[in-house]
């Protein structure tokens, strides 16, 4: 029985690598009527939650500032969608810059639902149908890679969320990858901490699928709403784990390379504890941030 339950297991992991592979060549992955009935279930039970709390919010902003509803709305989102969110740390609840790994797009429900926190994410994202939206909730800051000559405007923007939201999460690779790599960090994204606001402190953290990171990461050549959809379709729940690491002051580090390669250092060292091995390197091209997988032989 247990051979029989193995070779099932080992069967149904084969085809979601499949899928995987193919979705990530920009091919697209016909749903089953059984995935088409979860993703639209999965479907009305956001416009349900969206029904609740977006008249609540904007209700409560009649009265006060800071709404909690965005941070429940994204929280119970991310549950919807099949996260079983695990926190480990304790996040800095205000005047905090996080630093993160990033590995889908629900990394930015997820995070915003355990601490409230803005986003600084690319602007294709927005561009996503309704995720895009859900995020503009949380005052997530759209960035565009290529736009160099609105760095400063950006910056700006990232100053504002800053002192508007209390705390601002930065995925400084500037893309999505696989839960086991992590590419240089772009410290271009820290320019905020350049001088660092006063009392500002940074706190890396660390988002892991366990066993699925593979197979809802957005990587490759597949768009956002191919991937939300897959991801929707799926069976069953997954864990993600955020594990919030010790804060450190970036006064202490001398500018943003220093404040970037100490965040990295430490997000690797817990990746690589939770995955019981070291790190491979990534083997997608990104031409937004000019990554180039190494050929074999090199490292």
């Amino acid at each position: 029985m247990a051979s029989g339950s193995t070779a099932k297991a080992e069967r149904r992991l084969a085809r979601y690598t499949e899928k995987r592979l193919a979705a990530a060549r920009g091919e697209k992955v016909p749903l089953t009527l059984a995935g088409w009935v979860r993703f639209v279930l999965r479907t009305l039970g956001i416009l349900l939650l969206l029904l609740i709390f977006v008249p609540l919010h904007y209700a409560y902003r009649i009265f006060a500032y800071g709404s909690p509803f965005p941070m429940l709305f994204l929280r119970y989102t991310a549950r919807v969608v099949g996260a079983r969110v695990e926190v480990r740390g304790t996040p800095l609840r205000r005047d905090v810059f996080f630093i993160s790994n990033h590995i889908s797009w629900i990394d930015i429900l997820a995070m915003a639902g355990a601490s409230g926190t803005a986003f600084v994410a690319k602007w294709e994202l927005s561009q996503v149908p309704v995720i895009g939206w859900l995020c503009s909730l949380n005052r997530t800051v759209f960035v565009k890679r290529e736009h160099r000559m609105g760095v400063a405007e950006q910056i700006n923007a990232l100053k504002e969320a800053l002192q508007d939201n209390w705390s601002v999460t930065v995925f400084p690779e500037g893309t999505v990858t696989d839960g086991h790599s992590l590419l240089p960090f772009k410290s271009s994204m820290i320019s905020v901490l350049e001088p660092p606001p006063p009392g500002v402190m940074v706190q890396p953290a660390v988002l892991d699928y366990g066993e699925n990171s593979e197979e809802i990461s957005w990587i490759g050549e597949e768009s956002g709403l191919h991937n939300a959809m897959r991801i929707m379709a799926r069976r069953g729940t997954f864990r993600l784990r955020i594990t919030y690491l010790e804060p450190f002051s970036p006064e202490e580090h001398r500018g943003r390379k220093a404040i970037a390669a100490k965040a990295r250092a430490e997000i690797v060292e817990q990746l690589e504890a939770n995955l019981g091995r070291p790190l491979r390197d990534y083997q997608h091209v990104v031409e937004a941030v000019r990554y180039n997988p190494p050929k074999v032989g090199e490292g």
